[in-house]
């Protein structure tokens, strides 16, 4: 992979790409809003400050070659819609774990089905990764419904995980495979 820019992966009615300090109050906007904060492991964003330094945290995880995080984007206008995130990234066991938002004007839409979509097909055939991993609120409906509709497979669940603004929280372990990912994108086709 060549850790100088992160890609732009194009799907039917999103784009993906690098988020800037351009992005800043769609991207404020996104992670302040306690909807959908809700099921974060990390509490909305108080201030515009703290967009910035989230934002240049991103950066650095991407130069440590830590983390890639998209914006997801509408090619009409280049705005901010939300965000696809691998991290944990572990080239040796070839496996990530994936995370996602998505401004809550555009819940419903199929935006975030088709970026992540196009992310999950760049991990396993650009990045060669085996496994890719998430965490969701047992709580949050939509997201599983999201992942699961992608065929990940839940895997396990973690008891009182996260301890987000005083509330303890559940999560749900979801996998999947390359395997699983290839034989539902070959059925897909069909």
């Amino acid at each position: 992979m060549d850790w100088t820019r992160i890609p732009t992966i194009t799907a039917p009615r999103v784009s993906l790409r690098p988020i800037t300090e351009d992005d800043l109050e769609s991207f404020y906007r996104i992670f302040s809003n306690p909807e959908v904060m809700r099921y974060w492991s990390t509490t909305p964003l108080t201030d515009r400050d703290a967009a910035l330094k989230l934002l240049r945290s991103i950066n650095q995880g991407f130069r440590d070659q830590a983390l890639l995080k998209w914006g997801i984007v509408s090619p009409a206008d280049n705005a901010l819609l939300g965000t696809v995130t691998l991290f944990n990234l572990d080239f040796n066991h070839r496996r990530a774990e994936i995370g996602y938002a998505l401004g809550r004007d555009n819940w419903g839409h199929g935006y975030m089905h088709e970026a992540l979509t196009a992310v999950l097909q760049y991990a396993f055939n650009e990045l060669d990764f085996h496994r890719i991993e998430a965490d969701v609120d047992p709580r949050n409906a939509n997201s599983i419904r999201t992942l699961e509709r992608l065929g990940f497979q839940r895997e396990g669940y973690l008891r009182e995980r996260w301890q987000v603004g005083g509330e303890i929280q559940d999560a749900l372990f979801y996998g999947l495979l390359r395997p699983e990912w290839e034989k539902e994108n070959e059925r897909e086709k069909e």
